[in-house]
């Protein structure tokens, strides 16, 4: 299969292009009935002459050519329109009936805040003249009425308000949120690269549109990516806020799976800046080793990676309710516990004994309301050992009690 992607620099197109080499070349086999041989990348400073040639050999066109910022507005109808026309007259002129998917907007349902837009108009002129040219030409249309997007690699101050604000906070710019109540309805460039992958296995989801909303409906005009999400603009701005303090609360938000954080939170990332990729850890030193608290969790505990000199013997101590994960990673040692209190023979229970290496990775629980050290048992080497807590380290209430392991 030959793809044509115009508009290939743009924001949407860097992100399909890449996607499409990594099926092409192997490097994603999520989708083996898929083969792809040539992808043609036409952009605004491609030689125009080649899109002859891209258009006689395209076994699927992508359109993601457009204009979103033009210095007047005239430039829209122009670029939204003009080159549509020029596509799908280069088509036409190769007898290539094949299939055509075009990237609109929800702007040209010319409702709302959107009844007045240009942009919006010039968007709809270009959608009709797409659905004149399949109903003349048989070939496969499909339309797609894009809300907000957002993602790795969108231009900030352009026409995502998402992308501005996740690269000025990331860069600490100030931001401008007049109605922190406003709500968007926003769609993540990788939940918009299935629905293109769909496409092009003619397995894309259809839809009608009731005012500005997506109705899904399987024989529908439009197409549509079926997994959006809706925040305000105050919750877009907590967040953000949230990911800017991390390196100094240290706290992880929750990040479920397929969650508008866990999406928000990668496209933040992408912003960051070279000096901001790499932030210090508080480092506990004293004779004995270092203890550095690594990451916390808002439900889910924290990460901790503790260092033992050689000899060295750390914890002596238990937990009522607490309970850890000790996992060491370089080094040679000893974790012993045994539970507190005494047996029916009032007697101490037991010390259980569990050598511990790197070269072995192994997970060691520590029980609650079992006392419990770690030993190293080198005389040259550190004992590395991460640590994880079921609970963040809480000094006012630290469910921590001391007690040897070994009953003297």
């Amino acid at each position: 299969m030959n793809i044509l992607v115009t508009g290939s620099a743009g924001f949407v197109g860097q992100n399909l292009i890449e996607s499409l080499k990594n099926i092409q070349q192997n490097r994603d086999r999520t989708r083996p009935k898929l083969k792809i041989d040539t992808i043609f990348e036409y952009d605004i400073k491609t030689n125009p002459a080649l899109l002859d040639d891209y258009c006689k050999s395209a076994d699927f066109v992508f359109n993601l050519a457009g204009v979103n910022r033009p210095e007047n507005n005239d430039e829209f109808m122009a670029g939204n329109f003009g080159f549509a026309s020029t596509l799908l007259n280069t088509l036409r002129k190769y007898k290539n009936n094949c299939p055509v998917m075009l990237s609109s907007s929800i702007q040209a349902t010319l409702l709302g805040r959107y009844a007045e837009s240009d942009y919006g108009k010039s968007k709809l002129a270009g959608e009709e003249l797409f659905f004149e040219y399949g109903k003349e030409t048989g070939a496969k249309i499909l339309v797609y009425r894009f809300p907000n997007l957002f993602g790795k690699w969108c231009r900030p101050n352009y026409n995502s308000a998402v992308a501005t604000f996740c690269n000025n906070y990331a860069n600490d710019l100030p931001i401008q949120v007049n109605d922190p109540k406003v709500e968007l309805e926003l769609l993540y460039i990788d939940d918009l690269l299935e629905e293109m992958l769909d496409a092009l296995e003619d397995k894309e989801h259809h839809c009608e549109f009731d005012g500005v909303d997506t109705v899904a409906k399987e024989d529908g005009r439009y197409c549509y990516a079926p997994v959006t999400h809706k925040a305000t603009l105050g919750e877009i701005v907590d967040l953000l806020e949230s990911f800017k303090n991390q390196p100094e609360t240290l706290v992880i938000p929750e990040i479920p799976n397929n969650s508008f954080v866990k999406k928000l939170y990668s496209t933040y990332l992408s912003y960051l800046p070279k000096e901001k990729v790499k932030f210090p850890l508080k480092m506990n030193c004293d004779e004995r080793g270092s203890f550095t608290e690594l990451l916390k969790t808002v439900n889910c505990g924290q990460f901790s990676v503790n260092i033992s000199k050689p000899g060295i013997i750390k914890g002596e101590h238990w937990h009522h309710t607490k309970w850890e994960f000790f996992i060491v990673v370089s080094g040679h040692g000893l974790i012993q516990e045994r539970k507190i209190g005494v047996d029916e023979n009032g007697q101490p229970y037991p010390v259980r004994n569990y050598e511990v290496s790197g070269d072995k990775i192994e997970a060691i629980h520590m029980l609650p309301g079992y006392t419990h050290n770690i030993i190293n048992l080198s005389d040259t080497e550190n004992l590395v050992t991460v640590m994880w807590a079921n609970e963040q380290f809480d000094p006012k209430h630290p469910d921590t009690f001391y007690e040897k392991v070994e009953k003297e």
